[in-house]
């Protein structure tokens, strides 16, 4: 666990408002839309890691109803950088347009990847992070049947990875506002989209390993946004 906090843990300036009021675009109008194609560049790294990616991206589209224009030139929806020792992180769905329309820059980030990082770990984060770029939330920010957090327990853990109260609130304990949201109505532990959270870190006892495939309610959560 001890490096939970390079796994998508946004930065500030990057953090997602979770209320109603602190965001116009909702949850559910961040999705691209059943058969759209996403058109996706790459802004650096070498092709061999930029293959590897491609590989795993292209998995949603077992379950979603999207297509995947990998594209050297030209605007795209997606734009991806690497960032080597930083942490892995995307922007949410269409909200990339209003939050970084400009096409030089990146609105999904990689950092730590290369040739020999093992399939796992590719299949992992990639997944995570174009779960997030079709409009998934965190599946641990969840307002329905959500996570009993022992919060003194989260506060001391995240503390040790140098996060402040604000932030742990803001990034872990803190859930979406259920009129932001599509949900399926509960925590689903197995998600691709959920943290890492050990038992201690728990009222009841609920723990969520480190999830490196789609679980069942993935594949069926994201036929519902993305029909077929």
């Amino acid at each position: 666990m001890s490096d939970l906090i390079r796994v998508c843990l946004d930065p500030p300036e990057l953090e997602q408002p979770l209320l109603v009021k602190d965001r116009m675009a909702l949850m559910k109008g961040a999705t691209w839309g059943p058969g759209y194609q996403l058109r996706i560049r790459f802004l650096n790294g070498a092709q061999a890691v930029r293959d590897k990616i491609r590989g795993q991206a292209e998995k949603w589209k077992q379950y979603a109803n999207v297509s995947m224009a990998f594209i050297e030139n030209g605007d795209a929806d997606v734009r991806i950088m690497f960032t080597p020792g930083g942490a892995s992180k995307s922007l949410l769905g269409k909200q990339a347009q209003q939050q970084q329309p400009d096409q030089t820059a990146p609105t999904m980030w990689y950092g730590g990847f290369t040739e020999n990082t093992p399939d796992d770990e590719y299949r992992r984060v990639v997944l995570h992070e174009f779960g997030h770029a079709l409009g998934c939330i965190h599946e641990h920010q969840t307002p329905i049947g959500g996570i009993k957090w022992n919060k003194p327990k989260v506060y001391e853990y995240y503390a040790t990875l140098g996060y402040t109260k604000d932030r742990v609130d803001k990034q872990v304990l803190n859930t979406y506002d259920k009129d932001l949201i599509t949900s399926d109505g509960h925590a689903d532990g197995k998600s691709i989209m959920m943290y890492p959270v050990p038992k201690g870190l728990t009222e009841d006892g609920f723990e969520a390993g480190w999830n490196t495939d789609f679980s069942e309610q993935d594949k069926l959560f994201i036929k519902t946004i993305y029909p077929f």
